[in-house]
């Protein structure tokens, strides 16, 4: 219990700007999170992202109706994740925290 309450603790405090991008359609979206909440989500690649997630339209749909677990894609090789090493273990980490189970 005490790592997933520091995992929490992590995400409360991520400031990250993300473009996700489903490469089989070239759609583009971009979510900004400040202390660990999405302040917005949108359509188009706007700024300069601290991530960039890139995946087919299909997993980014069930990636966030929660119908897929992230993690397992990206260990797979079937979601493509472009940040810094940090970044890329805090995001790892909180998917762990919202697919649980998944």
């Amino acid at each position: 219990m005490q790592r997933k309450q520091k995992i929490a603790q992590d995400a409360e405090r991520l400031v990250e700007l993300l473009h996700f991008v489903a490469d089989d359609t070239g759609d583009k979206f971009t979510m900004n999170v400040i202390n660990g909440e999405i302040v917005s989500f949108g359509p188009g690649a706007e700024g300069a992202p601290d991530i960039i997630v890139t995946t087919t339209s299909e997993d980014l749909c069930n990636m966030f109706w929660g119908d897929l677990n992230p993690s397992q894609k990206y260990l797979q090789g079937e979601i493509r994740v472009k940040a810094t090493q940090e970044d890329v273990v805090r995001l790892d980490a909180i998917t762990m925290i919202i697919w649980p189970d998944v």
